[in-house]
């Protein structure tokens, strides 16, 4: 390793505190953004992280300054011994929060609360039966819906993350921040971005800008506060007046939020990718298994992190399919 000790710190001076870390490539629904309609290849259960591996290398993050770690698939509650990886990431000295489908949820209230995971984003595109049904091939919105409720009721700082994609669920938006009206919920509107197999193109997304002009259009200006966004925030906030919850738009694609970005991920098959953008992996799982240290792969693929969209920095570039479709499905990278 180089004299500067700081491992999670790139060429741009960005310090890098918070590691998402996906549990399982499967999950329990099949939308359309995140899988491929044809289903993707999974990796062999041999070459997945144990849950001593994922322990050993989250310490190893912790030891250099990581103090927020979020788990993330597929959907992480269906791996089996998720108590068991919460009850080992629990003892490190850091935030521990979870991305889910909040379909089976129900089920591990009290094991969330054991290991003190408060804050649960769940991924809801739409308040619409049918439109879930459609885009996640699966009947399941009661479910979902109402699990929301229930992580409310039980004290969870609940966000929804919801995937705006033009004429689909963008007569939607208004809907969902009516629904942060009586509820202490933030629902995050995510522009729509390219991963291998998502069919993406730039006329499906709805822009930061399109969805403040539904919000100019259904509120007058003194209703609509900006909220302070938080350090490394990869939202812009805002709250309707008198509501109870409020609501954010994360513009990865218009208006990144590159400049202050802290997040590096982890793949259940053990591969760091410094960016959600980037196709480069590095393979911490190898080198793990094989007794050797992970810091300096680490400290090298931190280094070469790129300022912007993992090196896509205008649009044009975003909207040419061969610098993004060398990365994975989003499914397999993590939510």
């Amino acid at each position: 390793m180089s004299e500067n000790k700081n491992i999670l710190q790139d060429s741009h001076g960005r310090d890098h505190a918070y590691l998402r870390i996906s549990l399982i490539e499967r999950c329990n629904l099949r939308c359309s953004y995140c899988m491929p309609e044809e289903g993707i290849q999974l990796s062999p259960k041999s070459h997945l992280m144990t849950y001593e591996e994922i322990y050993e290398i989250a310490k190893t993050f912790v030891k250099h300054g990581v103090t927020k770690i979020r788990l993330t698939g597929g959907e992480p509650l269906i791996r089996k011994d998720i108590p068991v990886i919460l009850e080992k990431l629990a003892t490190l000295p850091v935030e521990l929060s979870i991305t889910t489908n909040a379909i089976i949820i129900d089920q591990f209230i009290d094991v969330l609360k054991a290991n003190n995971v408060r804050k649960i984003n769940v991924s809801l595109d739409s308040l619409d039966r049918e439109k879930f049904k459609h885009i996640t091939r699966r009947d399941q919105f009661e479910r979902v819906y109402n699990n929301i409720f229930l992580l409310i009721k039980e004290g969870f700082h609940v966000k929804v993350n919801a995937v705006l994609m033009k004429d689909f669920n963008d007569n939607e938006i208004i809907d969902f921040i009516n629904f942060t009206k009586d509820l202490p919920i933030s629902v995050r509107f995510i522009e729509f971005m390219p991963f291998d197999g998502n069919k993406w193109d730039m006329s499906k997304m709805v822009s930061y800008k399109e969805v403040m002009n539904y919000v100019n259009d259904s509120f007058t200006e003194d209703q609509i506060e900006r909220i302070q966004d938080a350090p490394n925030d990869t939202s812009k906030n805002y709250k309707i007046t008198g509501y109870q919850g409020s609501f954010a738009i994360i513009s990865s694609v218009t208006n990144p939020f590159c400049d202050s970005c802290n997040r590096l991920r982890l793949t259940a098959n053990g591969q760091l990718k410094n960016c959600l953008f980037s196709a480069m992996e590095s393979d911490l799982l190898t080198t793990l298994r094989e007794g050797k240290s992970i810091e300096p792969i680490i400290e090298k693929a931190v280094k070469a992190k790129f300022k912007i969209r993992g090196g896509m920095d205008t649009l044009e570039k975003l909207q040419e399919p061969k610098l993004h479709n060398n990365n994975r499905s989003m499914i397999t990278i993590g939510g």
